[in-house]
């Protein structure tokens, strides 16, 4: 997992702290860069390279809300192939269909608890940072 690196859009420093905690649980030690709202996440993923293995991306944000963030990001040629995972505790069915609407790769709720928020974690880090064959960067990608 050395070398892939994670974006965490995230405005609560509680939810932070506890997403960092279950990364370290789960032996999880890829580097996370954080943004704290919309506007800096798009800022950080426009100065970021390379550009993270995955994003995980909260929807209830400052200043830009997550899913005009994961609506920006499929709009970028650059960006459109990232993996995005909605990690948010919003359980309505609209941000749910939006999310896939605009091309989240997967959603996932927040657990209250933080024994089913570090299986959440340890599940996720497995899949999408072990299993999962990321796009090979844009500089390398072939026109289709």
């Amino acid at each position: 997992m050395k070398n892939k690196t994670i974006l965490l859009v995230e405005d609560n420093p509680d939810d932070v702290k506890l997403t960092l905690r279950a990364l370290k649980n789960c032996n999880i030690a890829n580097e996370v860069a954080i943004a704290h709202d919309g506007v800096e996440a798009l800022e950080r993923l426009a100065g970021l390279n390379p550009l993270p293995t995955i994003i995980l991306l909260d929807l209830k944000l400052p200043r830009l809300s997550g899913l005009e963030v994961l609506k920006r990001i499929r709009d970028d040629a650059r960006l459109k192939r990232l993996p995005v995972i909605v990690l948010t505790s919003s359980k309505e069915d609209q941000d749910i269909l939006k999310s896939y609407d605009f091309g989240a790769n997967s959603y996932i709720r927040k657990p209250v608890e933080f024994e089913q928020f570090n299986e959440a974690i340890r599940h996720l880090g497995l899949y999408w940072l072990l299993l999962n064959e990321p796009p090979p960067p844009p500089e390398r990608s072939t026109a289709l």
